[in-house]
Parts: C-alpha cells; sequence; structure tokens
C-alpha cells in the first residue's frame, strides 16, 4: 500500500545528501511508491476543534529527491496546510536537536496524533529518553559517570578519576565537550562557563584513552542490531563525531557490545523507539543512547552492503499495519 509520509526536519536545502540519513529515509520511501512531504517544526500547530486530539497541522509541501548533489530534490506540488491526522498516514520526528523546550514542546503536539497517524520514533517516548538521562537506567555498562552542578561534586569526582571529560547534558553532535586533565587544570573556570550557559547539571565521565581507537556508533531498529561504524578523531580531536571531523570505518560488535544491545533492545522495542543509535567506547562503554534524530545509516549501508533504511522503513510499515488493525 502507499502510505503518505511526512518528515518534520530541517531545510531540505541544507541537507549533506552524501551521509544524511533522512535523506536515505526518503528515497527509500520513494522507492515503495510512498508519497513525501517535507515540513518545518516551526509550521506545527494545534487548534481545538472539538474533540480531546485536537487537529494538528503543518505547512508542508510534495517533495522528490534524488542522489544528485547540489540538485538533490524538487518540489512536486504548492505548499499548503496539511492535517496530519487525516493527510498523512507516517510523521518521520527528524529535526535536529537541540532538545529544548521547542523539541518538547512539538514532540508533545504530535503525540496527540496517537491511534490515527503513526510517529516514528515515538514522540511521548522522545520526550522520556533524552540521550544522556536514559542510558543511565544502563549504568552497569557506562563508564564512571557523575550528573551535577556543583563544583564542589565535581572536583570530588575528578580528583577520584583523574582525567575527565565534561559535556552538556542535553548537548548534541559533539559540542561543547572539553576534556579536563588529571590536575583538575581549568575546571572551575570550565564550571562557571557552564554554569552561565545552561540552567540543568552537567554529565561529567571519566576519560576513556580508548576513545583514540575510536567511538562506535551502533544503529539499532526495532530493537534489533542492524549494523555498526567505528568512527575515529581527526588530528588534534579527542571528539570522534563525524560532525566535529572524524572519519569512519567499518566495525563489528564485541561480545560486550552484543550485550549491551540484548539488554537494551527489547525496551527500545517496547517504547515504540524503532530508529536509534548507541554510542560505545573501546568495545565496552556505553556512553548515549541516541533518540531524537539518530544517523550513521548511510557510513553503515556502504562499509557493509546492508539497506538499513529499508530495515527502518520495514519496521515502520509493520507497526502502521498493526496500528490500523488495532483500530
Amino acid at each position: 500500500m502507499t502510505i503518505r509520509t511526512a518528515f518534520q526536519m530541517d531545510p531540505i536545502e541544507s541537507v549533506k545528501i552524501a551521509g544524511d540519513s533522512s535523506f536515505a529515509l526518503m528515497l527509500s520511501a520513494q522507492e515503495r511508491g510512498h508519497e513525501v512531504w517535507h515540513y518545518d517544526v516551526k509550521s506545527l500547530a494545534w487548534e481545538s476543534d472539538g474533540t480531546p486530539a485536537g487537529k494538528i497541522t503543518a505547512h508542508a509541501r510534495p517533495v522528490r529527491v534524488r542522489r544528485k548533489e547540489g540538485d538533490h530534490f524538487e518540489w512536486t506540488g504548492e505548499r499548503r496546510v496539511i492535517d496530519l491526522a487525516q493527510d498523512i498516514d507516517v510523521v518521520w520526528l527528524r529535526q535536529d536537536p537541540p532538545f529544548d523546550l521547542g523539541y518538547i514542546t512539538a514532540a508533545f503536539l504530535l503525540d496527540r496524533l496517537k491511534g490515527t497517524t503513526l510517529v516514528v520514533n515515538d514522540p511521548r517516548e522522545v520526550v522520556n529518553a533524552p540521550e544522556k538521562m536514559f542510558v543511565l537506567d544502563y549504568a552497569r555498562f557506562m563508564p564512571p559517570t557523575l550528573i551535577a552542578r556543583r563544583l564542589e561534586d565535581i572536583q570530588a569526582f575528578q580528583k577520584k578519576h583523574g582525567a575527565v571529560v565534561v559535556k552538556p547534558l542535553h548537548g548534541n553532535g559533539g559540542k561543547a565537550i572539553f576534556k579536563i586533565d588529571e590536575h583538575g587544570t581549568n575546571l572551575s573556570a570550565l564550571s562557571e562557563v557552564f554554569d552561565r550557559q545552561w540552567p540543568e547539571a552537567h554529565m561529567v565521565q571519566a576519560f576513556l584513552p580508548t576513545v583514540s581507537e575510536g567511538d562506535k556508533r551502533i544503529v539499532l531498529v526495532d530493537g534489533e542490531v542492524a549494523g555498526a561504524i567505528n568512527r575515529k578523531p581527526g588530528e588534534g580531536e579527542f571528539r570522534s563525531n563525524l560532525a566535529q571531523g572524524g572519519s569512519a570505518e567499518a566495525a563489528q560488535l564485541t561480545d560486550r557490545e552484543a550485550e549491551i544491545c540484548a539488554a537494551m533492545g527489547p525496551e527500545l522495542k517496547r517504547r515504540g523507539l524503532v530508529f536509534v543509535g548507541i554510542d560505545v567506547i573501546g568495545g565496552e562503554w556505553l556512553t548515549e543512547i541516541n533518540v531524537t534524530s539518530p544517523t550513521g545509516i548511510v557510513a553503515i549501508d556502504r562499509f557493509n552492503g546492508t539497506n538499513t533504511a529499508g530495515a527502518l522503513w520495514d519496521a515502520t510499515e509493520r507497526r502502521h499495519r498493526e496500528m490500523e488493525a488495532a483500530g
């Protein structure tokens, strides 16, 4: 069957098609004969209509995409207001973080589509699973970690563990991640900067020297491992995010990584977190569970000859059928 799908994502004009996961999902949708729409989250609106769910709309345009750098899309119709409950079967929640009140508000609005339009990932569970908070459910797989704001607590943790990494609790893409040496140099100054910039507590973790060997991104589709890549830091960097100059290479799972995935897979599926990317350092240390707008499938498929976008659509179509059957 043809599925009418809308992508809530950043401007399609700025998409870098060589590695963009949302673009890969759009291509896969087209290959299956699905109807593809695009809209910006800023156009999302809710209006009362006498029902508990209300009317949820967006200013959207139908689009066709292609693998042609610099000419990767064309609009196939005019922009118009669409009713996400009546005109769309599947919404992909794919705009990039930051995971702020704007992101949370949009997720709460999309959650009101439950039972009429499938949203991937489940928006309520996206709100319930911030990357660096949801991972605490699997603390047994994590490196020594502290979430705190009080400087004295952070200093005590650093003295206990030596070199540490300090991160914004709701950051993304490897931005604003700092390494503090074993002497705690500039820790108090950095803490002051973080306190001014972010009202929440901060994440502090023991520095893992094995990060020089890479930070593995493992993608799970509906709770099952789809593949992995190893991301290695660029010269002069300890951050391995591809957005920060890291490079990717083929990777297989270690026994420990397989154990981590097996431990969380059923919970991801139960929550409706269909597309998840987890980060593991040194083959054993879980650092994040990414659910807002995970990436990595293009590189995984390039190295492994797989079709992760297709697997994601298989899972999505199955969930859509189940939702329709449930009435």
